[in-house]
Order: structure tokens, then C-alpha cells, then sequence
């Protein structure tokens, strides 16, 4: 607003004090009727009887008003200076927090440059050794051990139990309580994880257990060619590496920076199919992405996984050893291997399924002739047991051409998994 002069009222705006100066001299004065001279101010009344004392104090005015006037913009200008410092700051440590979060992640997925199956497997070896676990002459063959399989890219078997899939059909074909159909994978080796992927290999070791029965199916006989033993760890790291230069799936690639040997890296759906189909192995994805049934459940994924086995298997047989792969079944931080279903005298389903996190010992108990079933329950997944929100599922379904190959490489650059509505 305008300042308005006390004397005239006239409109001075900031030349207030210039203004009364040119315009009304000194400041008014009255006599008090004894001869002194008596000074007031004119913007508050006060009198005073030396004119230089009234001067400063209007002078003190005159300031106070100027500094009032322009008060409202430099409050404005400090709120915003001090938000811009508060928005500044709050960035910072959005960043911070991102960056930590990112690095968290990394770590979470094997991303952190902290070594791959070769470093863990022997920093826990150590630690064995250290806790007086391991005796020092068993570390010393263990490694020497490991690094061979290794240069040979394969597997060393120290986690593997053969067998489980014959002793199944035995156990089925004398239980006369409740199951009415059961079909199976043929030749399913079970892995578990070891001290060189313990807490991030499930992916790899899925993947050891769907090959180790396509490697024992002659449809596949040409595809595997190259592969007669079921790889190691890195081996499989490399080959993913393999198929993400042939061109498949770029965008999951780049969430590795494109490199998964000599790292912890999680791997998932997508990299076991892109994988399967650079070996010329036709699969696909089924993405389970809610629930189809009351309390979480997936109905849907169990009856899905039923056509999968039994189509060409309907025969009245109690008992069917089919000729279909096991399913790679992947849920939010966890994967596994489908190797069965059974359908039960009242319908109901039950999933076979073998875990990697489960140990030789007890996969082990299922081998024996007379069981009861009651290892079985380390096997066995009904309806009301797989709650999680989603599930994929990489399923396979024969051979692809190299035409077909291509293609699949080409459509792989927008890889979307076929979702159950």
C-alpha cells in the first residue's frame, strides 16, 4: 500500500521521509504558554521540547513503517527460501533411502558383487571348519572336489536323490485308501541346495530336476545333445548368459546388467524360459496372478496342472508314469518343482511337489519300500496349502524348430506370460 503523509494526507508511497521533509520543513511545533517551544509528533502525539529529539523519533517512525511495508515480501521470500531448503533436504534423503533400498535389493537378489556359488561354497566351508564341524583334510578334497566339477561344468551330485519317482509308483500301486488317479513325471532327480547356493539357488536347482528328466526323454535327445550331464550352478548361469546374447528376453537381461556368473542372482520364470526355449525346448509361462478360489486359494493352477498330466494319460490305470516333464512352479521369493498330481476318491487335488530347500536326509525317507505314506507329506500340497497371491508356472510341451526358435527370440523382447482370467 501507499504510505500517506501525517501533515497533508498526500499519497508519498516510499518517499515518505523526502516528502515531509521538501514539502513541511522541520516538524510542527507549539508554545506551551510559558515560552518554551513544545514538539509533537505527528503520527503518535508525543511531545517533545527539542526539536532534533522529535526528529529522530519521527525518523524512527519512518523506518518502522518503510520496514513494515516491505515486511510482507521478505516473510515470503524467507518461507520459500527455508520450503526450497526443507524440499532440498527432503530429496536428500528420498535418495539416500532409494539408494539404500537399491543396495538392500542387490544384496536381497545376489546383485552385489559379494561372489557367486564358488566363493560362498567355500567362505561355508571355513566357517565349518572354524566351528569344528569339518575336519580340515575333508575341506581340503571337498574344494579340490568342487573346483573340478566346476572347470567340467557339472554338477557334483553331493545333493541329489535318485529314485524318489520309482518308489512313488510302488508306494500308489498298494494304497487302497483314498487316492483314485495319480500321475507322475517320469525320472525326476530331486536337488536341494548346498553350501554354495544356500539361501538364493532354488531357480538353479529347479532347473537341474525338470532337466534331469527331459535328459532321460528321447524327444529330447537332440536339443540336449551338448548336455548329457546335469550341469552346475555357474554352468547354468553361463548358459542364461548364452541365451540373453542370442537376443532373448533384453529387458529381464538388463535387470542383471546381463550377468549372472559369479553372482548370487535369483533367477525366476522368465530366465528358465528363456533358457529352455534357446536349448530349442518348447515351453510357456502361465501367470496365476490372483486367487480363484475362497481364503487365497488357486483352484485354477491345481486343475490346470490335472489337464496338463492327464490329457493323453486318461487310461483307467491307477497309477500313470507319464512321459510330461515336471512343471517349474515360482511364487514371490521361492520356487519349486511340480512331479505329480493326485486326484483323490472325493476330487479333491493334491500336488506333488518337489522342494529344493528340502535335504537328502529327508527326501531320503521316501525311498524306503514299506512306507507308510507318512513321508509323503513332504511331497504333498492340497488346495488350502498354496496361498500365496500369484504363481507362474513354466511348463514343457516338446521341440521347437529353429524357425519357431527365432520367433520365440523375436516375441521374447515383449515376453508377457499367458494370464488365467
Amino acid at each position: 500500500g501507499l504510505s500517506e503523509c501525517p501533515f497533508c494526507g498526500e499519497a508519498a508511497g516510499r518517499e515518505l521521509e523526502a516528502h515531509v521533509r521538501a514539502r513541511h520543513g522541520h516538524l510542527p511545533g507549539a508554545d506551551r504558554g510559558n515560552g518554551e517551544q513544545l514538539y509533537e509528533c505527528p503520527m503518535c502525539s508525543l511531545t517533545c521540547t527539542n526539536i532534533q529529539i522529535l526528529e529522530e523519533h519521527v525518523d524512527l517512525h519512518l523506518e518502522e513503517q518503510s520496514f513494515s511495508e516491505g515486511g510482507n515480501i521478505r516473510d515470503l521470500e524467507l518461507a520459500q527460501q527455508l520450503q526450497t531448503e526443507e524440499d532440498k533436504w527432503q530429496r536428500s534423503e528420498e535418495e539416500r533411502r532409494e539408494r539404500e533400498e537399491f543396495k538392500k535389493l542387490q544384496r536381497q537378489y545376489g546383485l552385489d558383487n559379494s561372489g557367486g556359488y564358488k566363493q560362498q561354497f567355500v567362505k561355508n566351508m571355513e566357517r565349518e571348519v572354524d566351528r569344528g564341524r569339518m575336519q580340515p583334510f575333508e575341506y581340503h578334497k571337498r574344494k579340490a572336489d568342487m573346483m573340478e566339477c566346476l572347470a567340467f561344468g557339472i554338477d557334483d551330485g553331493k545333493t541329489k536323490t535318485s529314485g524318489v519317482i520309482e518308489a512313488l509308483c510302488k508306494y500308489y500301486q498298494n494304497e487302497n485308501k483314498d487316492v483314485r488317479h495319480v500321475w507322475l513325471s517320469r525320472g525326476v532327480d530331486h536337488f536341494h541346495s548346498s553350501l554354495g547356493d544356500r539361501g538364493w539357488g532354488c531357480g538353479y536347482r529347479n532347473f537341474q530336476m525338470l532337466l534331469s528328466s527331459l535328459l532321460q526323454n528321447s524327444l529330447y535327445n537332440d536339443c540336449l545333445r551338448d548336455t548329457t550331464l546335469v550341469p552346475s550352478i555357474p554352468k547354468i548361469q553361463s548358459m542364461i548368459e548364452d541365451a540373453w546374447r542370442e537376443g532373448f528376453d533384453p529387458h529381464g537381461a538388463s535387470h542383471f546388467n546381463n550377468r549372472l556368473h559369479s553372482s548370487k542372482a535369483w533367477i525366476g520364470a522368465c530366465e528358465i524360459y528363456s533358457l529352455l526355449t534357446s536349448l530349442r525346448i518348447k515351453c510357456q509361462i502361465i501367470d496365476f496372478h490372483k486367487p480363484t478360489g475362497p481364503m487365497g486359494t488357486h483352484p485354477r493352477l491345481f486343475e490346470w496342472v490335472l489337464r496338463y498330466y492327464s490329457t493323453d494319460n486318461e487310461g483307467g490305470a491307477k497309477v500313470v508314469c507319464t512321459s510330461k516333464p515336471p512343471i517349474y512352479l515360482q511364487h514371490q521369493g521361492h520356487s519349486r518343482t511340480v512331479v505329480g498330481i493326485e486326484e483323490k476318491k472325493n476330487k479333491t487335488l493334491c500336488l506333488l511337489l518337489f522342494d529344493p530347500g528340502c535335504p537328502s536326509q529327508e527326501m531320503q525317507k521316501l525311498l524306503k519300500q514299506n512306507s507308510d505314506g507318512t513321508s509323503l507329506k513332504l511331497l504333498r500340497k492340497f488346495v488350502g496349502s498354496l496361498k500365496e497371491k500369484q504363481y507362474q508356472i513354466v511348463a514343457v510341451d516338446g521341440v521347437l524348430s529353429l524357425e519357431e526358435k527365432a520367433a520365440r527370440c523375436h516375441a521374447s523382447k515383449v515376453l508377457t506370460s499367458e494370464k488365467i482370467p
